[in-house]
Formats: structure tokens, C-alpha cells, sequence
């Protein structure tokens, strides 16, 4: 965890800022951050690790109702600019945060998963047959929302799956907390 607080550092303070609206963004059901604006500057691993880092600070920070010293605390292993930076957004959107925490909630008990399947497809195109070999996941979920079924289909690719693999996972943490 200090290696990913620390990976915080790379970027200056006000894109720190930009980054830390974006994942309030990405909790909010808004546009979350996209990892190829930071390839550069981080690995797939450290970025994964980095947004599964400041979205359970953001909702702990605000589900918990944690004070500043204690938000101060966590981010002991970033430099004083960074960890202010990120506590600004957490204390400017607290509220936004708060109702997406309680709406995850609310769809959380009300809709529920009924089945699923999945396909592996391979991407072709037509102008780069040969040099083009993008794996994709065709996910097909069932949906039960206040009693009726709803399809949700999906194409993924590794880094998408990976990613809502990471949603997933932190959903069920958040789940788990609630039981």
C-alpha cells in the first residue's frame, strides 16, 4: 500500500486533484478515469492498484464519516501537497459521494443477478487480418430488477474485464460490510 501512495507522487499535485474528481466521477455512475491517460506514467498493476486505492479511501472516508486527521493518516506515505490535494476532493464532493453510496446501496438489494454466460471472441479487421489479435469477452448477464429481467450484454476487453472484475470485487466488499 505505501508503494501505491507513493506512486501517487509521479503526477503533480493539480493533476492529482484531476484524477481524484475523475475516480469521484467513476464512483458517481459518471466517467471514470481512463488508464491511457496515465500509461506513461504507470503500470497496468500500479493503476489498478492506485484506483482500488482512493475509491476505498473515498468510500470509507465518507461512509464511516472519518475526520480529516484520520484521512491525513492514511495518506501518511504521500507528500503534504498530494495528500491535501486529495483530501480537498473528498471534502468537496463528500456529499456527491455519500448519495452514490447510498443509491449503490439501494440497486444493490433491489436488482440481483440471475444467470450468466460468457463467450471468447476473437476481433478481426478487415484492413489488419493478420496483425490484429484483440480478445474479447462477450459477457451476457440476467438481471432482476423490481421483479422484471433485464439482459445486459457486454464486450470486454483484458483490460475492461480486469477492471470490472475490480468493480465487482469491491462491490462484494461493500456488500459484505453491509451483512
Amino acid at each position: 500500500m505505501k508503494t501505491t501512495m507513493k506512486a501517487l507522487g509521479r503526477i503533480s499535485a493539480t493533476d492529482c486533484v484531476k484524477l481524484c474528481h475523475r475516480v469521484v466521477d467513476g464512483l458517481c455512475g459518471r466517467e471514470p478515469p481512463c488508464r491511457s491517460d496515465y500509461s506513461a506514467t504507470w503500470s497496468l498493476e500500479e493503476w489498478l492498484q492506485l484506483l482500488d486505492f482512493l475509491s476505498g479511501l473515498f468510500r470509507s472516508t465518507v461512509g464511516s464519516n472519518i475526520t480529516d486527521e484520520e484521512v491525513l493518516a492514511k495518506l501518511s506515505d504521500v507528500d503534504h501537497s498530494h495528500s491535501q490535494a486529495v483530501l480537498s476532493v473528498v471534502r468537496a464532493r463528500e456529499e456527491e459521494i455519500r448519495r452514490a453510496l447510498l443509491d449503490r446501496t439501494n440497486s444493490i438489494s433491489s436488482a440481483t443477478l440471475q444467470d450468466f454466460d460468457w463467450q471468447l471472441k476473437l476481433a478481426l479487421s478487415s484492413d489488419k487480418i493478420s496483425s490484429l489479435n484483440t480478445p474479447l469477452l462477450s459477457l451476457s448477464l440476467d438481471v432482476r430488477e423490481k421483479g422484471a429481467l433485464r439482459p445486459i450484454t457486454m464486450e470486454l476487453n483484458k483490460e475492461e474485464l480486469s477492471s470490472l472484475i475490480s468493480s465487482l470485487e469491491a462491490a462484494n466488499k461493500v456488500v459484505l460490510q453491509l451483512k
